[in-house]
């Protein structure tokens, strides 16, 4: 595996620019373009061999994806409650499209995307209370919107989430700090070329300096996701994610190529 510095980083993703369209080298979705710039790079995924200098994240976004970035995993408190399998999901969740095909019969399924700028079409919101240092998951079945799920609305129709799932802010400050000190974004387009996906790798930013308090910011005013991604036979992880536009906003010093 190739060793940089951030100049000889820079000049390689610079090259990389210069070549125009390149053709994918996995699978075509998202995750594709970050896949390949590692690739063109001769690096391992989400390892960036810089010696002597604090860690740094490589990512890279398609311009003409909806999709968010993913920031980091990290499960709620209180850990010991393990909580999105232990109470989320039987307590929560709601019969998973594939039980009794693909999953056994009786699968459940907890899949929501969730931020604190309103509920969630099942009646679930993030909150930030800086009282009490923490970021939190709450549920009123009174904002639970439309008719599609009758039978979990009812289920659900008395319930109260006690406790809470939350994470504080030193633990959010910790990992985020340790996964998101450093940051080079880079930014492509893509199209297909005799079938084959293309990306060109354009914008190109080092990001340093992961602001702490402006993180907590974006999640109060809704531009960072939590998002559950579990079954009953197995949890994905609880990620926290955001729209790529927001994320050069987090980082103090930002310097574009």
């Amino acid at each position: 595996m190739k060793t940089y510095t951030k100049q000889s980083l820079i000049e390689a993703l610079i090259e990389i620019r210069d070549q125009g369209w390149i053709p994918t080298r996995r699978r075509n979705n998202d995750g594709g373009v970050g896949n390949t710039l590692e690739d063109l790079l001769g690096i391992e995924e989400n390892n960036l061999p810089i010696p002597n200098a604090a860690e740094w994240e490589l990512k890279a976004q398609k311009k003409d994806t909806t999709s968010l970035i993913t920031l980091f995993h990290m499960e709620p408190s209180p850990r010991a409650y393990r909580f999105v399998p232990a109470i989320l999901l039987p307590e929560f969740g709601w019969e998973h499209q594939e039980a009794g095909r693909r999953y056994p019969k009786g699968e459940k399924s907890f899949r929501q995307t969730i931020n604190a700028s309103g509920f969630s079409n099942r009646g679930f919101i993030a909150k930030v209370d800086r009282k009490e240092r923490k970021v939190l998951i709450d549920f009123d079945p009174s904002k639970i919107v439309g008719k599609d799920h009758p039978e979990w609305t009812r289920s659900v129709s008395h319930k109260i989430l006690d406790p809470k799932p939350y994470w504080g802010f030193d633990d959010l400050y910790h990992k985020a700090g340790t996964k998101l000190h450093n940051c080079f974004f880079v930014n492509a387009e893509s199209k297909r070329i005799n079938g084959t996906l293309h990306f060109h790798y354009q914008d190109i930013y080092m990001l340093k300096k992961f602001d702490l308090d402006k993180f907590i910011g974006a999640i109060e005013s809704g531009n960072v996701y939590i998002d559950f991604d579990a079954r009953t036979g197995h949890n994905h992880g609880t990620k926290f994610r955001l729209k790529r536009e927001s994320l050069i906003n987090l980082y103090a010093d930002i310097k574009r190529y």
